[in-house]
């Protein structure tokens, strides 16, 4: 089937899960388009390998490759512009491991916070490299076909109306929001998006295995496909428009 749409979910800094699932998606050509939905840094080992496969992966394969912004990289934004210590100290959100990961140091252990010249460094964004930066910078916010409309987070209400992305004057919503609302009630053309993960969402009402918590939501409307890459969980991918679904733990089953 040509014009295929792979939406991919969230990796957080995991490349081992990231080349796993690229490795069980079907043989592409130059109508297909692969949409990864944001979130490439943090947490996991290894965001710099994740950011330097997605980079060059265009000239690997033959499809369209999108690269969406995420709250994570809008955060790494915010601290290279004006610093914001709210993201980057807290050990839950993982940013020593992405420092680390630029600057070719260890793997953080559990619990560890970094020497004093790691901090200085992670909370002015300073270890990222110029061209990663400009990248980063580049990512659109949201990606649209016919199959469906591509966003980090979801789409805001606004009265009794869901917002189009190409009607925001702050694009903050479709980056960070997290609404019960959207997520239970949305209507409308498609939606596909991650950031939050798929235990929080209303699973009693996914067409896609109801009952287990760890496979991705596919609601009438909106699909979440955060299935904890790089914190625990593994990669999802949803192809559109046949909803066919590939996780990358299928590849890394041990016999």
């Amino acid at each position: 089937m040509a014009h295929r749409t792979f939406a991919i979910g969230d990796i957080h800094g995991d490349l081992v899960h990231l080349e796993a699932l690229l490795s069980i998606l079907p043989q592409v050509d130059e109508a297909d388009t692969f949409v990864f939905l944001g979130d490439y840094l943090d947490r996991g080992p290894d965001s710099a390998g994740v950011v330097a496969k997605l980079r060059a992966l265009p000239k690997q394969i033959p499809a369209k490759v999108v690269c969406l912004r995420g709250s994570h990289e809008d955060a790494w934004l915010r601290v290279l512009r004006e610093g914001y210590p709210q993201f980057v100290l807290p050990m839950a959100n993982g940013c020593l491991a992405t420092a680390r990961s630029f600057t070719k140091g260890p793997v953080p252990k559990e619990g560890e916070l970094g020497d004093k010249q790691e901090l200085l460094s992670m909370c002015q964004g300073s270890f990222f490299p110029a061209d990663v930066v400009a990248w980063v910078e580049g990512l659109p916010l949201y990606y649209e076909d016919e199959h469906a409309i591509y966003v980090h987070a979801g789409l805001p209400k606004r009265g009794d109306r869901w917002l189009h992305p190409s009607e925001l004057d702050d694009p903050e919503p479709i980056l960070w929001q997290r609404s019960e609302e959207f997520f239970r009630s949305y209507e409308g053309k498609r939606v596909v998006f991650g950031h939050t993960i798929v235990e929080e969402l209303p699973q009693e009402l996914s067409l896609y295995s109801p009952g287990d918590s760890t496979d991705l939501f596919v609601g009438e409307s909106a699909i979440g496909v955060d299935t904890r890459c790089g914190h625990g969980g593994f990669l999802t991918a949803i192809e559109l428009p046949g909803l066919v679904v590939y996780e990358s733990r299928m590849a890394l089953v041990v016999p």
